[in-house]
């Protein structure tokens, strides 16, 4: 889902929809301020990489269409307000510091469901050819 300055915002009803909707229908989900192509700020970004990295399913939910209502409707859920919020088969599992943690850690693949021997070790955003350059992102 992304932010359009075009469209009205959000009211906190329809939030509170989206929210309830994206934690249950998807295993994981980042609210986070902007989109996969354009995030808009580092602590989102930093959380998508770091998500990416093991899974290319992660829904995107850009809380920017009304703020303070994401806010809201996320601490009900995870009694957290700041964004990024990543939740994980309808679980809160954290930020992009918490997120972090976990990888550090050797944590993160197991958190996201995904057998660590399957991950790539390429750096998130490019793939890695045989000769180990990092292909072209087009």
């Amino acid at each position: 889902m992304t932010f359009d300055p075009s469209s009205p915002e959000l009211d906190a009803a329809e939030v509170q929809e989206r929210v309830d909707a994206a934690i249950e229908d998807h295993e994981v989900v980042l609210f986070m301020k902007g989109d996969e192509l354009m995030p808009q700020c580092g602590y989102s970004d930093r959380a998508l990489g770091l998500l990416k990295r093991y899974r290319d399913d992660v829904e995107v939910v850009d809380a920017l269409q009304n703020l303070e209502a994401f806010r809201e409707a996320l601490e009900a859920h995870s009694g957290w307000e700041t964004i990024p919020q990543a939740f994980v088969d309808g679980e809160f599992v954290g930020g992009s510091d918490i997120l972090a943690e976990l990888e550090d850690r050797g944590e993160l693949a197991e958190t996201l469901n995904v057998d660590p021997e399957t991950v790539d070790d390429a750096p998130a955003g490019g793939s890695t050819s045989s000769a180990g350059d990092v292909d072209a992102p087009f």
